[in-house]
């Protein structure tokens, strides 16, 4: 009987993904663990495993076709010698564009399975349940159950809906079957989330506003779908308010040149967004109550400072996180802030890189720009936005008008989660250790 390959959820926010390339064609034989295909999700280019053996018996989604739904069939696997017959044509490519896009995606250098593991896969006209006397498993699970003397009905399928597959039979023991216990029914699945929708007039409703004007249309990517469900999403449920500071740098320059300088026969060279990352890190230990994260119907307060940093990226941006940044040397956090940042911009992080921690930074110095309001990425309890570094006159300590570099910082904080004060607190907290950096080495 031939069984469903699924559309994988290779990445926490994946609702959909391109089939970027099939690396098998039918009548290609395919055991557990060989790459079938490099799907492209809302983050990056990754490989889909197979979970079974088999003979790929029809390719349902062509190479190249934009919007498949996770769990949607993808391809039919069959057993050695068995037809495929009445099934659907492949999906087509949704547009030239999309093809061409997954053509030129670059495949997942890294080998391995992510966080989110590949979505298993399904008998096609039945779901492979108990029903009775019958238990669902596939053709090279029943084999090495009889060769080791196992009762199929005493093991637990890890398949889809408690299909029982290679991974389960081989670590089994023998068992009797009169010893054998019933198998706990399968867990329903979780509803999915439906995206967040952006609010405004209908497509067709806006380019007739255009209509008799000149323009290219650009096909919404993942990564840009993904952007904006969840920056509408941010801005309609998470109450923002903002807190304003400047910071004064020219001790942090003097520090920082000091140290490239002892430094350059390393090859490490530390740049001001080290230093924020560092700043950042620390003033969450000082402020232990804004370390935090929005979780529904509670807040949960972090121990360690695992803090997210913005990365422009060609169509979008990522937000890869440096865990334990507080206990980080500065030349550590600046090689692994280069790093995470060039296999970003090539769509080559996986999904436990760009998960998680309580706030982030977000900074557009390097582009002129002089301060900005950022927004927060959901579940954060803020994000610190980082403007250019200028030269201003200021009062000096002893009353006279000096110039000094000057840049200015906004936090952005989820009121839900920190109050005004508790904010200003830990704003304060990191200009403190930006004015003092000697003291982030103590």
């Amino acid at each position: 009987m031939a069984t469903e390959i699924l559309m994988p959820a290779l990445s926490p926010t994946m609702e959909e993904g391109t089939l970027a390339r099939w690396l098998v064609k039918e009548g290609d034989t395919v055991s557990s663990g060989d790459i079938l295909a490099e799907i492209e999700t809302d983050k990056a280019t990754m490989e889909f495993e197979a979970v079974d053996e088999g003979v790929i018996g029809k390719i349902l989604v062509a190479a190249g076709t934009a919007g498949v739904k996770v769990n949607q069939p993808i391809a039919l696997l069959v057993e050695e010698g068995e037809e495929v017959t009445d099934t659907p044509k492949p999906t087509a490519p949704a547009s030239a564009q999309d093809a061409k896009a997954a053509k030129e995606a670059e495949p997942l250098r890294e080998a391995g399975r992510t966080d989110a593991d590949p979505a298993p896969q399904k008998t096609g006209s039945e779901a492979p349940q108990r029903q009775g006397e019958r238990i669902f498993a596939s053709p090279l699970a029943r084999r090495i159950a009889a060769e080791k003397g196992l009762d199929l009905g005493s093991i637990q399928g890890s398949g889809p809906r408690g299909r029982i597959v290679k991974a389960d039979v081989e670590g089994a023991a023998a068992m009797p079957k009169a010893a054998a216990a019933p198998a706990p029914a399968a867990k329903a699945e979780a509803p999915r989330a439906e995206p967040v929708k952006p609010a405004g007039a209908s497509a067709d409703a806006v380019a007739k506003m255009y209509e008799g004007r000149a323009y290219e249309e650009v096909t919404l990517d993942g990564m840009r779908r993904t952007i904006a469900a969840r920056l509408s999403e941010a801005k309609q449920t998470i109450p923002h308010f903002y807190l304003r500071r400047e910071v004064q740098l020219d001790a942090l320059m003097k520090f920082r040149s000091t140290l490239n300088a002892q430094l350059e026969g390393r090859g490490v060279k530390l740049s001001v967004n080290d230093f924020i990352i560092k700043a950042a890190a620390m003033a969450l230990q000082t402020v232990p109550d804004a370390n935090a994260v929005w979780a529904g119907d509670r807040i949960l307060r972090l121990k360690p400072s695992d803090v997210a940093v913005a990365v422009a990226v060609e169509g979008g941006l990522f937000t890869p996180v440096l865990k334990d940044a507080h206990q980080k040397s500065l030349s550590a956090l600046s090689a692994e802030m280069k790093d995470l940042a060039g296999r970003a911009r090539n769509k080559k992080l996986a999904p436990h890189e760009y998960v998680g921690g309580s706030m982030a930074i977000s900074n557009l110095g390097m582009f002129g720009i002089e301060n900005f309001d950022a927004v927060i990425n959901p579940p954060h309890g803020s994000i610190l936005a980082v403007g250019a570094g200028l030269k201003k006159p200021v009062v000096g300590a002893d009353g006279e008008l000096t110039v000094a570099t000057v840049m200015s910082m906004t936090l952005s904080v989820d009121h839900r989660v920190i109050d005004g004060a508790l904010g200003a607190q830990f704003l304060q907290a990191v200009i403190e250790n930006l004015e003092n950096p000697m003291a982030m080495l103590a």
